[in-house]
């Protein structure tokens, strides 16, 4: 259990490939025609990409753009950009550590140009310098030189900040396709853990909603099965007695008896329906979801960072007082947490969630991955922290100066001590 982003990536690009779709019914299926560099040799990434890449029957009018996740035995994920274009028998793909969607589809499409243009060894030559590029500064802008006065350039995300509208495409597309209450349901069903079915007749569309919907739960993410575009061959994970969230094509789910899924919470992206089984809205606090859909309601969030601010104050209101709950045990010099403290310290209408989100993982991953930086001697200073400060503010706690006394404990043990702080990154 922990974060499924891999720590410091070599490079910005670990492999591209063009795919062929599977040639008709019974015929061959999907294979890798070409791919770069030749060197990757992950068999295990190689035998699945083009079954993530051609997911299903699927119509396509438009050029759509979506992304798959591949989970390594260490629970780490590598993110496979895809590119479909009409009439083509062949997709791109980029593979890459980094959940860029913007800059790695801007990349697909700019590769695509120069497939189909005059000087054939351009991709080689855009390929090679991007593969070889260091793994640029979040939220700078990129220039690529490749040939002759010819570049790619583009935007990396601020992981720094909050994901913001219309900058983030899957964001955009989630907030665009589905209503306040609709997603409130789904942000509720992901704290409870549910089995959460995604569907749509645009896998484009579909991709971008089960990404959102992990985003939105920043600075927590989801530690189950996690398909953002379900392939045929996968399609028995339905059937998984454990929490997943997968994306599943319209036309693949019809082919699914539901009463063999069991109880699931379904969301249709093209018809902004939800059906559940459970209460999950109405089993969180009142005052959370109120405050959540006035702010999700409001007519200045729908551009900026307001749609993922909105959620992010709902879960400082939810488990922004962690922080009360952290002891430091002198005979180890370490800092600890509390969970019989973080319920008793919860008003009396939250210590029933408080309790339930004791049993949830990703609660015990973001309280792991906040007591491993306090013990190596590190504040965290990202945005969830600092909303956490100004509700302390507004309160009158006097949380924030204990907090920073355990950091001091910790680095006058010298065991870890850290010159510099950092700050944690929003998966964005």
């Amino acid at each position: 259990m922990g974060s499924r982003l891999r720590e410091n990536p070599r490079r910005l690009l670990e492999c591209w490939c063009e795919v062929v779709g599977p040639q008709g019914e019974g015929g061959r299926p999907p294979w890798i025609s070409q791919k770069f560099p030749s060197t990757y040799t992950d068999e295990e990434v190689l035998k699945s990409v083009p079954q993530f890449t051609f997911p299903c029957p699927f119509e396509n009018t438009t050029i759509q753009h979506f992304s798959f996740v591949l989970t390594s035995l260490d629970s780490k994920w590598t993110y496979g950009f895809c590119r479909h274009a009409p009439g083509s028998h062949t997709a791109l793909v980029l593979l890459s550590h980094l959940p860029w969607h913007e800059i790695f589809y801007k990349l697909l499409n700019h590769l695509a140009d120069l497939r189909g243009g005059d000087d054939p060894g351009d991709l080689t030559a855009c390929l090679q310098s991007v593969y070889k590029a260091p793994v640029p500064t979040p939220g700078s802008e990129v220039t690529i030189p490749y040939a002759s006065n010819k570049f790619f350039v583009g935007t990396c995300p601020d992981h720094y900040k909050l994901p913001t509208i219309p900058e983030n495409r899957n964001l955009l597309e989630y907030y665009n396709a589905v209503d306040v209450e609709n997603m409130v349901a789904i942000f509720a069903s992901m704290l409870f853990e549910r089995r959460i079915i995604i569907t749509s007749r645009r896998v484009s569309r579909l991709s971008a909603c089960v990404q959102a919907a992990n985003l939105v739960l920043w600075p927590m993410q989801w530690q189950h099965i996690f398909i953002p575009v379900l392939p045929q061959h996968l399609v028995d994970y339905l059937l998984a007695p454990m929490p997943f969230l997968i994306g599943v094509a319209s036309g693949l789910l019809t082919k699914v008896q539901m009463e063999d899924i069991g109880e699931a919470v379904i969301l249709d992206a093209d018809a902004n329906t939800v059906s559940s089984p459970f209460q999950d809205t109405a089993s969180l606090p009142q005052e959370v979801t109120a405050t959540l859909r006035r702010n999700l309601r409001s007519a200045h969030n729908t551009i900026g960072d307001g749609v993922a601010r909105a959620f992010l104050r709902a879960l400082v209101q939810l488990i922004g007082n962690y922080k009360e709950a952290l002891q430091f045990r002198e005979d180890d010099k370490k800092i600890t947490f509390c969970r019989e403290r973080f319920v008793a310290l919860r008003p009396l209408a939250m210590q029933s969630f408080a309790e339930k989100l004791l049993q949830l993982q990703i609660f015990q991953q973001f309280i792991e991955e906040r007591l491993q930086r306090l013990n190596t001697g590190k504040q965290t200073s990202d945005d969830f922290e600092l909303e956490v400060n100004l509700l302390g503010e507004r309160s009158g706690s006097k949380v924030k100066q204990q907090y920073r006394q355990f950091v001091t404990s910790v680095r006058k043990d010298g065991r870890h001590y850290q010159d510099h702080e950092k700050q944690d990154k929003p998966c964005c």
